[in-house]
């Protein structure tokens, strides 16, 4: 008898540590994810026949919602289209103004609607997040396949996509001389705190 009862206590140990260890987002309605724009990196590149034009934009505001239960996901991420950046401050004008049209269009935005794949409460995970990218005025449908990190409540996150923005309605910036891809990639390093918020 006493033989069975240290074995129930030491399963009740197993089960006690195990609730104990689950992350707070399980137990929670919700998790919030804020990223830090100073710490967020949103590059691109763009190629044409000679070489390929590198650069960056700034991330304005970004706070992302998602149940962990459902993967249903909400909030905006939002980036700064007046603020790319390549090098050259002549082509930098010419794609905000002809490309662009920042003044007109001045966020770049991607609203997330679904996650798909497991959000580990601690170490390294991949999801996917379904999603509308809205630029130049028009919303497309775009998954990002997102390799994540988390430690703590710090998570840091990659992805990458291909955005056609010519057979999305943009103009290319070619000239008589100079022919460039119609099509961009971008790149997203992202870091930020995730929180629990509220209980089931």
């Amino acid at each position: 008898m006493s033989k069975l009862l240290r074995w129930h206590k030491i399963l009740l140990g197993f089960v006690v540590s195990a609730i104990t260890f689950v992350p707070p987002a399980a137990h929670a309605q919700q998790a919030v994810l804020e990223l830090d724009p100073l710490q967020t990196q949103v590059s691109f590149a763009l190629g044409d026949v000679l070489h390929t034009v590198h650069g960056t934009f700034k991330l304005k505001r970004s706070v992302i919602s998602f149940d962990p239960g459902t993967g249903k996901a909400g909030g905006l991420v939002v980036v700064d289209g007046a603020s790319g950046e390549s090098g050259s401050h002549a082509r930098d004008r010419k794609m905000n103004s002809d490309v662009l049209q920042s003044d007109e269009f001045p966020d770049i935005t991607f609203a997330p609607q679904q996650v798909q794949g497991q959000v580990l409460g601690q170490g390294e995970f991949n999801v996917q997040v379904l999603g509308i990218f809205t630029m130049h005025g028009a919303s497309h449908p775009l998954t990002l396949i997102v390799h994540a990190h988390l430690t703590g409540n710090q998570l840091t996150a990659d992805t990458s996509f291909n955005v056609p923005y010519v057979s999305w309605g943009l103009k290319n910036p070619s000239t008589l001389f100079l022919r460039v891809n119609d099509s961009v990639d971008i790149a997203i390093h992202a870091v930020g705190e995730i929180r629990a918020v509220g209980g089931r």
